[in-house]
């Protein structure tokens, strides 16, 4: 019986420990997150790309990019450079562990120049800090707007479309 209860007082110890981890992490995350999109917003070249790992990848909402971190940051350097990147504000965040607690995903939506949009990726965590691995940026559509939204994309990603068919 003294075995079991010193079992559960372990369990109990060590799920509790598990729990605050967590917690310091999720804080962690939303802090990271939120700097990294305030050093966009505050054009912060070095910066916001500190918040990111060295083979980060960021994909827009246009169908052809899909940025690997150099790649990205060439692209966004003229931006950064005239001291307006693009201001993206979370409103509302998920976020989610491995069984490791060293990997984390999340979704966010985020109040931005577009109107709503969402944004999801993964972050690694390196010594004590989280990094941005890959970041997924998307623009919402409303549902009873879908075809008018369609026929726009249509005449523009027909050609898109058929060069990724082809292959």
């Amino acid at each position: 019986m003294k075995k079991s209860i010193v079992l559960f007082c372990i369990l109990l110890l060590g799920s509790k420990s598990f729990s605050q981890n967590t917690d310091s992490d999720r804080k962690k995350i939303n802090s990271t997150l939120d700097s990294w999109h305030k050093a966009a917003a505050n054009a912060e070249f070095d910066n916001y790309f500190s918040f990111m790992t060295s083979n980060g990848i960021f994909i827009g909402t246009d169908a052809t990019e899909n940025w690997q971190i150099d790649a990205f940051k060439a692209f966004a350097k003229p931006y950064f450079d005239k001291g307006k990147a693009w201001n993206f504000t979370s409103l509302q965040r998920n976020i989610y562990f491995d069984k490791t607690q060293n990997t984390a995903w999340f979704d966010e939506l985020l109040d931005t120049h577009m109107k709503i949009c969402r944004g999801s990726g993964v972050l690694i965590k390196e010594g004590n800090n989280w990094k941005i691995a890959h970041y997924v940026l998307s623009m919402t559509v409303p549902n009873d707007n879908s075809d008018e939204v369609v026929k726009v994309k249509e005449k523009i990603e027909n050609d898109v479309l058929e060069k990724l068919k082809a292959k």
